[in-house]
């Protein structure tokens, strides 16, 4: 027999050899363990082959920092466009285009969710072009989320090379979705008959030593399911290593569709070597789990894993099908209705719980209708969301087949996330500044009376 601690990897078919099946299985749960985690870690999959793999021993993969987020922008505050990658997933390098209609090139430029941007964002354009432009009409410009930079006109007929501009970028307009455009807009100096156009000869080369400098800071408020959208902050870091998903003692068939729906969500949503989401049934999980990591919690209300969660709050979900917002309570027969919701954590202040609930089954696979489709999920915001179905059969393809509702039940708080003594003392009194005057003019009339004191005894000291 196999060792208890070797997991085992089968790819085989059905009896009537259409459908392949992919087993995982071992000897133990930690077998099982090791052969999922197989799939998981992309440095192992090249090195798998064949029919069946024993996998006896797994190279731990170290986490990646919970700010090195793949296709988003770097931590460093200054950074150049070969450090951003293109739709190949390959770094830029210098690009040229050709003629007078050249497409624009784009260039994923998404903040990190928890970034917080202060004025003086700029990007330092380096570029070249070509000769025989139009000088009076040909440009280069610069634009995010199609809102225009700036720009400069290629004034030179023989053309130019190594050129350079600085543009500031507004400090509200990059966001986690946002996406960079440079374009040239080249015209010809002469024309043909016919008012047809030779522009082929025309060209413009973007550098990729074209550089930005971003002032920011790292803060979010919290809860906030619209940073949902990116996995945020389930997927920092983004291998979800500080991440559990906590099941009732008992989980039912919906229970375990949901935890897989929200599984592959953060999957898509997060890019890392390794994936080490944990999922725990609730007397099961460690209590360093539960008061260290973020938890996601799924199950109905009469089995819900942290029921002190479903009552925090103006919203909350009762027993016998009741529901309350604020001093309001009501019956609600049948309550078809799911519910997701963000709170801060009962355990943690750093932490988050992200509930996924309902009075039934019924409203649990609404819950995971959201997380499955795309036109539902990206709608998210607010810290509380409630769908429900508006046919009997809804089809997962069509979002008037639901009503989403958002809720915002609590104050968000601002939460710094920088570790440096600095950033923390700034995370203190962020969004509080009416308290620094007056400790300013405290601190102030303090270090006065003790300079007082200390020349009133060097003075006597010195009559003595």
């Amino acid at each position: 027999p196999l060792p208890a601690d070797v997991g085992v990897l089968m790819l085989t078919t059905t009896a009537s050899d259409r459908v392949p099946v992919l087993i995982a299985t071992g000897n133990s749960d930690a077998a099982v363990s090791k052969a999922v985690q197989f799939l998981v870690q992309s440095r192992d999959q090249e090195i798998g082959t064949g029919h069946v793999i024993l996998v006896s021993e797994l190279a731990e993969v170290e986490p990646p920092a919970p700010r090195n987020w793949e296709d988003y922008l770097p931590a460093s505050n200054s950074f150049k466009l070969s450090d951003l990658k293109d739709e190949t997933d390959q770094p830029f390098e210098d690009v040229t285009v050709w003629g007078s209609h050249s497409p624009a090139l784009d260039i994923h430029f998404r903040a990190l969710p928890d970034d917080r941007f202060l004025p003086g964002n700029t990007i330092t354009l380096r570029y070249s072009y070509g000769p025989q432009v139009n000088p009076l009409t040909s440009l280069i410009d610069v634009a995010i989320d199609g809102v225009a930079l700036g720009g400069r006109r290629l004034s030179s007929v023989e053309g130019d090379r190594q050129k350079s501009i600085t543009m500031t970028i507004p400090e509200d307009r990059i966001k986690p979705n946002s996406r960079l455009q440079i374009g040239f807009r080249l015209d010809p100096r002469e024309r043909r008959s016919c008012s047809r156009v030779t522009d082929q000869q025309l060209w413009g080369t973007i550098h990729a030593d074209t550089s930005f400098d971003l002032k920011r800071e790292t803060a979010v408020q919290l809860p906030d399911l619209k940073l949902l959208q990116f996995g945020y902050p389930f997927a920092a870091p983004q291998d979800l290593s500080t991440t559990t998903i906590a099941l009732p003692a008992t989980p039912s068939k919906t229970d375990l569709a949901l935890m897989l729906a929200v599984s592959e969500r953060l999957g898509r949503l997060s890019k890392a070597d390794s994936v080490m989401l944990e999922t725990y049934r609730v007397n099961q999980l460690p209590e360093e789990n539960r008061a260290s990591e973020h938890l996601i919690a799924i199950g109905t209300q009469g089995k819900f894993p942290f029921p002190e969660v479903l009552t925090a709050g103006d919203f909350a979900l009762g027993s016998a099908s009741s529901r309350r917002q604020q001093t309001s309570q009501i019956q609600a027969l049948p309550d078809g209705e799911g519910v997701v919701k963000e709170v801060r954590s009962p355990w943690s202040a750093e932490q988050v719980v992200l509930a996924l609930s309902a009075q039934t089954d019924s409203g649990l696979a609404q819950v995971q209708n959201l997380f499955n489709q795309d036109s539902l999920f990206f709608q998210l915001q607010q810290d509380t969301a409630l769908i429900s179905a508006n046919t009997v059969n809804p089809s997962p393809y069509e979002t008037d087949d639901y009503t989403l509702e958002f809720l915002q039940q609590s104050t968000p708080q601002m939460v710094a996330i920088d570790p440096t003594f600095t950033g923390q003392l700034l995370g203190l009194f962020r969004g509080k500044w009416y308290v620094l005057i007056p400790g300013v003019v405290v601190s102030s009339l303090f270090i006065y009376g003790v300079a007082q004191v200390y020349l009133k005894r060097l003075d006597k000291f010195r009559n003595s």
